[in-house]
């Protein structure tokens, strides 16, 4: 019999995760976020209930999948503190973390998950939205492996690739690295385009060139074109990106090495927030880099 679920955060990522599992036949039976007419608009469409309370949420569902915004976020719907919390009346719940924060926010939830009865994972996913939509995320898993064996088949609907990486917080780890490297390599091909561009070349050529050497990547595959033709719409926001690379420098701070490129790449995305362009996606990073656009 397959599980209950309800969401926490149906932004673009959860509402898709929600679509499929609907589609797959599971019942989700709750949908809560912080905006609350994204939860009553996804709810009206899968014929799920929009909730108000987290508390709601938890008595609703065997598992509760959330995806939110940040450590704070995340500290906030697991409260000890508040009337309101995923924790209330928890005993048996699943949690399944998806959201990109701090190793340590992930330990803390599952200590808290742990003491009041419940289980927590973490579900770092290094996928897209139609991803989501799709059942074919990516998703490294982290915390007890009792618990990830007990959600191995929802989590294996979710994904088309699925490992399993270890104790709490090693998932978050792991994806930090991700994405930090993304980000990198992201701020490095919009100077590329952004050299090139001011040298009079061929950016078409140029974008052709870099994918037959050792200038290739999968962004060159996934932002090139956008960079060039200045199309930006968010599918993983240069806020989200900052914050990613602020992560990883935390990380690398805690071990005491240095990250002059990450530190450097942080503060291009960093510039983006302060120039309200924050919400654009992270091929936005362009905008820094093309003499006369806003460099």
């Amino acid at each position: 019999m397959k599980s209950t679920i309800g969401f926490v955060g149906v932004g673009k990522m959860g509402a898709n995760m929600a679509r499929h599992l609907n589609d797959l036949g599971y019942e989700v039976t709750a949908l809560y976020d912080s905006h609350a007419p994204l939860a009553t608009e996804l709810a009206t469409e899968i014929g799920s209930s929009a909730v108000s309370t987290l508390k709601e949420v938890t008595a609703a569902a065997d598992v509760v999948i959330t995806v939110v915004t940040d450590d704070a976020s995340m500290q906030e719907i697991f409260s000890t503190s508040s009337d309101d919390s995923l924790l209330t009346e928890a005993e048996g719940t699943t949690f399944i973390n998806c959201a990109t924060i701090s190793p340590s926010v992930h330990q803390e939830v599952e200590k808290l998950a742990q003491a009041a009865g419940a289980k927590s994972l973490e579900a770092s996913m290094a996928s897209s939205i139609t991803q989501a939509r799709n059942g074919t995320l990516y998703l490294m898993i982290g915390g007890e492996e009792e618990a990830f064996e007990e959600q191995k088949p929802l989590l294996e609907d979710l994904s088309t690739a699925l490992r399993y990486v270890g104790s709490a917080g090693k998932a978050a780890q792991v994806k930090a690295l991700v994405n930090m490297v993304m980000n990198i390599n992201t701020g490095a091909l919009a100077e590329g385009l952004g050299l090139g561009d001011a040298l009079g070349l061929d950016l078409k050529m140029l974008c052709e060139v870099f994918s037959q050497t050792g200038a290739n990547s999968r962004v060159l595959e996934t932002d090139a074109e956008d960079m060039l033709i200045r199309d930006h719409e968010c599918y993983f926001s240069s806020a989200h990106a900052a914050k990613d690379s602020g992560i990883a420098n935390a990380l690398g701070k805690e071990v005491d090495l240095d990250l002059p490129l990450s530190k450097a790449t942080q503060a291009q995305y960093q510039k983006m927030i302060d120039l309200d362009l924050g919400e654009l996606d992270k091929s936005g990073i362009a905008e820094l880099t093309f003499k006369g656009r806003m460099a």
